[in-house]
C-alpha cells in the first residue's frame, strides 16, 4: 500500500487475516514458534479438531456453504432425495450379472425395476433448470442433490446436460464417498455434521423430489414432514415418486387410521411418477407460467 492510499479515510486500518497468516509464515524460526502453541489459532488445525471446538466447526460448516451458495447468486433450490443404488438404465445388466444366488437375484431385479426412476430424476433435473426463474438477481430452482450416485447422479446430470450449474450436498463417510462427476465443481460441498447437511438441504428448498431409497431417504422425507406438520417450516411441493415401492415398505394409510397423524398429513406430499407430472406439481403451487 502506498503512502497516499495509506491515508485514504475508507482504507482499512487492520491487515486481512490472510495477509497476518502470510507475516507468521515468514517469521524466523526458532524453538518458540516452532511449538504448537505458537500457531494462529485459525491455522492450527489440532486445535480446530479438539472436541471443545465443536461449535466453532458446526458455525463454519453452515456458514462456508451458505456464503458459496450467496455468492453464487442461488436464491432457492429443487431438492432431489433418493437410493444411492439404484442403477442407471445402462447399468442394469451389469447389476443382474453380479447376482449370484436366488435372493440376490431377486434383489437385483427388484434394483433394476426401478432404474425408471433414474430417468425420471434426469428428467426433473432437466425441468426445473430449464425454467431459469430468477428472482431479485438470484437463481430459483437450482438443482440440488446429496452428491452421490443414483438419484443423486441423475439430478445433477439432467442439470448439466441442460448447461445448468446444480449443487451436489456431499457428506464424510467411513468408506469411500466422493461426488458424482456431474456436480458443479464450485457448489459440490463436503460436510462432516449430518445436522448441517440436513440444514442446507432445506433452508433454500422451494420443492422437494423424494425417490425410492433407504434409510437415508427416509430420515430426509420424514423429517421434512415433521418439519411441515408441526409448522417449523411452511408448506412446500413434495413430489413422491413410486407409490407402489413407498406403499410396500410404510403404511401410511395406517398412521392415519390408528390416529398417530391426521387424515390431513397424508395430503402433504404428491404422488408422482412422471417428471413431467412432478413438476406441474410445482408450475401449479408458484403460479409458473416458466416450461
Amino acid at each position: 500500500m502506498t503512502e497516499k492510499e495509506d491515508k485514504k479515510v475508507t482504507n482499512r486500518r487492520f491487515y486481512k487475516a490472510e495477509q497476518e497468516a502470510t507475516f507468521a509464515d515468514a517469521q524466523e524460526g526458532t524453538i518458540q514458534t516452532q511449538n504448537p502453541a505458537y500457531r494462529l489459532a485459525f491455522q492450527d488445525t489440532e486445535f480446530l479438531l479438539r472436541d471443545e471446538l465443536r461449535p466453532v466447526r458446526f458455525q463454519l460448516e453452515l456458514l462456508k456453504t451458505e456464503m458459496l451458495l450467496e455468492e453464487a447468486n442461488i436464491g432457492s433450490t429443487m431438492v432431489m432425495y433418493g437410493s444411492a443404488r439404484i442403477p442407471a438404465p445402462d447399468q442394469c445388466d451389469d447389476v443382474l450379472a453380479r447376482a449370484k444366488t436366488d435372493e440376490e437375484k431377486k434383489v437385483a431385479e427388484r434394483l433394476v425395476a426401478k432404474a425408471k426412476y433414474y430417468e425420471e430424476a434426469r428428467k426433473l433435473a432437466r425441468l426445473a433448470s430449464q425454467c431459469s426463474v430468477v428472482e431479485k438477481g438470484m437463481r430459483q430452482f437450482v438443482v440440488c442433490s446429496g452428491g452421490g450416485p443414483s438419484i443423486m447422479e441423475a439430478a445433477n446430470r439432467g442439470a448439466s446436460e441442460v448447461g445448468a450449474e446444480s449443487l451436489g450436498l456431499n457428506i464424510v463417510l467411513p468408506h469411500e464417498q466422493a461426488p458424482n462427476l456431474f456436480v458443479t465443481p464450485r457448489l459440490s460441498f463436503q460436510f462432516h455434521y449430518f445436522a448441517l447437511r440436513k440444514m442446507h438441504f432445506l433452508l433454500r428448498a422451494r420443492a422437494v423430489a423424494v425417490f425410492p431409497g433407504g434409510f437415508g431417504t427416509f430420515d430426509e422425507f420424514f423429517e421434512l414432514l415433521t418439519l411441515i406438520q408441526t409448522g417449523k417450516m411452511k408448506p412446500l411441493p413434495i413430489l413422491l415418486y413410486g407409490k407402489e415401492f413407498w406403499e410396500r415398505v410404510v403404511n401410511f394409510e395406517a398412521l392415519a387410521e390408528e390416529g398417530v397423524i391426521n387424515a390431513a398429513d397424508l395430503k402433504l406430499f404428491h404422488w408422482c411418477e412422471t417428471a413431467e407430472e412432478g413438476w406441474k406439481v410445482v408450475q401449479k403451487f408458484y403460479d409458473l407460467d416458466c416450461c
